[in-house]
């Protein structure tokens, strides 16, 4: 399935700094950014538990927000793209 996740981490202290990068590191492990604060990942269920898990463990639920967005594939989806960024197509062949 397609998974979105977007977040929002308060940045205004040192430990929030700190938070957002934890976050953020932990979506670069799992799929690829889109936005700022945006990554599509492509998971099965379990391993989006693993990841709502983690993201979970390091968001402060009192000053941040942390948003998952599942898209099952048997559903369809489709990405409409404007602009500069183009995302990878995992499901392509890698080399052009």
């Amino acid at each position: 399935m397609l998974v979105l996740v977007c977040y929002d981490v308060n940045t205004e202290t040192k430990a929030g700094r700190r938070r957002l990068r934890r976050v953020a590191r932990v979506c670069e492990s799992t799929g690829q950014r889109v936005q700022k604060s945006v990554f599509e990942c492509q998971l099965d269920v379990v391993r989006f538990e693993v990841l709502e898990r983690e993201l979970l463990a390091e968001i402060d639920p009192q000053q941040d927000c942390l948003r998952l967005y599942r898209i099952p594939a048997a559903r369809g989806f489709e990405v409409l793209e404007h602009g500069r960024f183009k995302a990878v197509d995992f499901d392509g062949p890698l080399v052009l």
